[in-house]
């Protein structure tokens, strides 16, 4: 019996990644106002992306927005079910297992990182359901306190009028936003309060570009819908 052939998904990755990437900045600027902001800010090196986190578009247009690095993202593992499985494959994302202490996908994280690479991540661990955001989880400033990558923090405006097609008609303004690097010394046995202050840092930075409507005080104690972490 012929042995059933399972895809090579990190050899076809790389060639989906920019091929949907520059699809996505071409719809973007076909049906949206869409602008960037900051893009010189991207740093070289090991590094970890941060945003909110308003719609299930949003990590393709994190990739579109920073446009000159690939980034591989930590996505929940409910997403890695096929069919729809094979989308978040292509990207070459990884699986955690959210609201845990999900070792291997900590140990992948640095692998990604010690190689020079780029990760994306979404602190609130899943997209808001308000349009507001949520409070943050510790794991993004785990990372990088143990691995010292530099973390960048941007903004997404907009793409919550996504989940709508009429909104389409009024070409949706949908902006993106890089801020300042924040550099990040490697400490590989962080304490709480480590991770606590780091973890405040990123989210005051992401804060600091957002419009006032999407910056009331955490709203969502839970985290429980379709996204990536």
């Amino acid at each position: 019996m012929l042995r059933r052939l399972k895809p090579s998904w990190a050899k076809a990755a790389p060639a989906f990644y920019w091929g949907a990437t520059y699809l996505v900045r071409f719809v973007l600027w076909v049906v949206g106002r869409w602008k960037v902001t900051g893009r010189d800010r991207v740093p070289d090196g090991a590094l970890i992306i941060v945003s909110n986190h308003l719609s299930n578009a949003d990590p393709p247009i994190l990739g579109a927005g920073i446009a000159r690095r690939r980034i591989r993202f930590m996505a929940k593992i409910e997403l890695f079910k096929y069919p729809f499985g094979v989308i978040p494959r292509l990207y070459d994302a990884f699986p955690v297992r959210r609201f845990e202490a999900d070792l291997a996908a900590l140990l992948n994280a640095e692998r990604i990182l010690k190689r020079g690479g780029v990760l994306g991540m979404f602190p609130e661990g899943t997209r808001s359901r308000t349009g507001m955001t949520g409070k943050p989880h510790p794991g993004t400033a785990l990372i990088a306190l143990r691995s010292g990558a530099t973390v960048l923090p941007c903004a997404i405006v907009g793409t919550e009028q996504l989940s709508k097609p009429a909104n389409f008609l009024r070409k949706p303004r949908i902006s993106f936003t890089i801020g300042e690097p924040i550099r990040v010394t490697q400490t590989r046995r962080p304490t709480e309060a480590q991770i606590s202050a780091l973890t405040d840092q990123i989210f005051q930075a992401i804060l600091a570009m957002l419009p006032p409507r999407y910056t009331a005080p955490y709203t969502e104690e839970d985290g429980s819908d379709n996204s990536s972490e």
